[in-house]
């Protein structure tokens, strides 16, 4: 089994759920830090959710971030473990307010 450490970069996501991170054909994947950072000058609301198997499962639902200000959904004491195929995806009530940092450790 091979162990790799990755980061993942998406900026201005908006009103259109986006996939910040997808564990691949024959991965889990341990995700051991995610940060969700508003870089509007309004305060906005956030959402973070893993799909599995066709079905949303929220970390966080409508989570008000004011500007300058992020969100930490997982790191620290908390990880969060992906099945092949889970993804990863974040949305806002703002457009292109959000930018997202996701890093992971995939294990195939």
């Amino acid at each position: 089994m091979a162990n790799t450490f990755k980061n993942n970069f998406q900026q201005n996501i908006g009103t259109t759920p986006t996939t910040v991170y997808t564990a691949g054909t024959g991965i889990q994947a341990t995700v051991i830090g995610m940060t969700v950072s508003n870089t509007s000058a309004v305060t906005i609301k956030a959402s973070v959710f893993v799909n599995s198997s066709g079905t949303d499962y929220y970390l966080v639902k409508n989570a008000t971030i004011e500007p300058g200000s992020a969100l930490v959904p997982v790191g620290g004491d908390q990880k969060l473990v992906l099945e092949a195929s889970d993804f990863l995806r974040v949305v806002s009530d703002t457009s292109g307010a959000i930018d997202v940092i996701v890093s992971v450790l995939e294990i195939s």
